[in-house]
């Protein structure tokens, strides 16, 4: 979860980012406590090294770079979701909340090194050229991207409407790359999409939370409840959603509640402390509702999902989210740099910290994966929290170390880990068929009704 000052409070899901960082200046020791004698020491002995080296090494070397890799390394060693932000990275990391951008029309990561493509959106030259998901994206233009920096590789992908950019692809299955020459086109990013799928009850995927996602999620919800049939029963599908801004993840949250906690943050600095809370609102929802999580629901949405189940507001089907339970806040620094960095833990109504152990769902129901030509993983295989390195643990409100439950963990066998979407294109087409097709939704659909029948009869 990111907190970034004088903008919007955000959470974050980077699953393998690697981050030039940026020196802070000769001065550097001089504006830390001086009288701490270890630090002082221990800065001192930072200074004698990168003297040796500049003198010494066999080739010659800068000292800024050299700087440069060891904040990296310091910062990066702290935890998976803290790092340093050069102008660069600190001006693609703007572009999360936006409504559209110039690009090709695909959602990334690094995975192993490699650029992974976690799928194609909809409509997009990317999607139209027939870029898959798990296509490993090894050529933009002429330059390799194994080991390339996450932002870079958005940043060369990213340009102006109209503009062309060479891809190469390496696909399972294809003997020889692939090249696509896609022309850039604006890329509209939907973060709330609704469907009826039957009368009386409506079907809202939120695929991340984006600065309008609480306010396109209302609208949804106000088409559903002036519709002809009245509103009966509600599927809220957050899986692989990775999170995103906690303040639409709160509105989200208080747009089905009345009263109680929301979420609480909680860190070292009380200044990263605070309750949010429900406020009553002006259109009550009484219907009852079916959220979806799987192990790509991550952050912002963990907030949403637990706040909905501890305030009994909301059943949860699937299987265990993410954990990813940490705040990060984003902080200026001179000419354009920036500092990522974890500052608290949050913690759900009930007070459980889900950092490396996820949401447990009401209702465990695995999706079925329709034949392995569709996807090459199972829930089981996709990549958690508590795999990454340096991953925080779990705390308990009075701050003590908590170690998880053999019954709060789903086990995760020893395989390969994916970071691609269990059970669908994050992006793809959203028509009534292939929900209807849907093993959870589906089942979601009969406990609304069930629901309703037992209503009928106890009435």
């Amino acid at each position: 979860m990111t907190i970034k000052k004088q903008r919007h409070t955000r959470l974050w899901l980077i699953m393998a980012i690697a981050v030039i960082c940026y020196t802070i200046g000769t001065g550097f020791y001089h504006d830390l406590s001086a009288d701490n004698e270890e630090t002082y020491k221990s800065l001192k002995l930072f200074s004698d090294v990168i003297d040796i080296i500049e003198k010494n090494y066999v080739d010659s070397v800068e000292s800024r770079e050299l700087i440069q890799k060891a904040i990296q390394g310091m910062v990066t060693s702290l935890d998976p979701h803290s790092s340093f932000l050069p102008p660069e990275a600190f001006e693609e990391l703007q572009f999360d909340t936006h409504s559209e951008f110039g690009g090709i029309g695909i959602v990334i990561t690094m995975q192993k090194g490699m650029l992974t493509v976690i799928s194609p959106i909809e409509g997009t030259p990317a999607y139209r050229a027939g870029i898959q998901a798990g296509d490993i994206i090894v050529k933009v233009d002429d330059t390799p991207t194994k080991d390339m920096m996450l932002w870079e590789a958005v940043k060369k992908m990213r340009g102006p409407k109209g503009t062309s950019v060479l891809i190469t692809i390496v696909r399972e299955g294809e003997q020889k790359p692939l090249e696509f020459k896609l022309v850039r086109d604006l890329i509209p990013i939907e973060s709330v999409r609704a469907k009826t799928l039957e009368p009386g009850y409506g079907y809202i995927w939120i695929t991340n939370f984006r600065d309008n996602t609480a306010d396109d999620l209302e609208s949804a919800l106000i088409d559903f409840e002036s519709g002809e049939t009245p509103l009966k029963g509600l599927i809220l599908d957050l899986r692989d959603n990775p999170g995103g801004l906690l303040d639409q993840s709160v509105k989200v949250s208080d747009l089905f509640l009345e009263d109680g906690i929301i979420v609480s943050i909680k860190g070292r600095d009380k200044r990263n402390t605070k309750i949010f809370r429900a406020h009553p609102g002006i259109n009550q929802r009484k219907y009852p509702i079916v959220i979806l999580i799987n192990g790509g629901s991550a952050s912002a949405s963990e907030i949403v999902a637990g706040a909905l189940q501890d305030n009994r507001r909301a059943l949860l089907l699937g299987t265990t989210t993410f954990g990813k339970g940490s705040v990060q806040t984003v902080e200026s620094l001179r000419d354009g740099y920036g500092l990522k960095l974890t500052v608290a833990r949050y913690y759900t109504p009930s007070g459980r910290s889900i950092q490396a152990q996820g949401i447990i769902p009401d209702i465990v129901v695995k999706h079925r994966i329709p034949t392995p030509e569709e996807s090459g993983e199972t829930e089981e295989t996709m990549l958690k929290e508590k795999d990454l390195k340096n991953h925080l643990e779990a705390v308990d409100p009075n701050r003590k170390r908590k170690k998880p439950n053999e019954s709060d963990v789903q086990d995760e066998p020893d395989k390969k880990k994916p970071v691609l979407p269990g059970h669908r294109l994050q992006n793809g087409p959203m028509d009534l068929e292939t929900l209807q097709s849907d093993n959870q939704i589906v089942r979601a659909l009969e406990i609304l009704k069930s629901y309703e029948i037992l209503n009928q009869l106890n009435s």
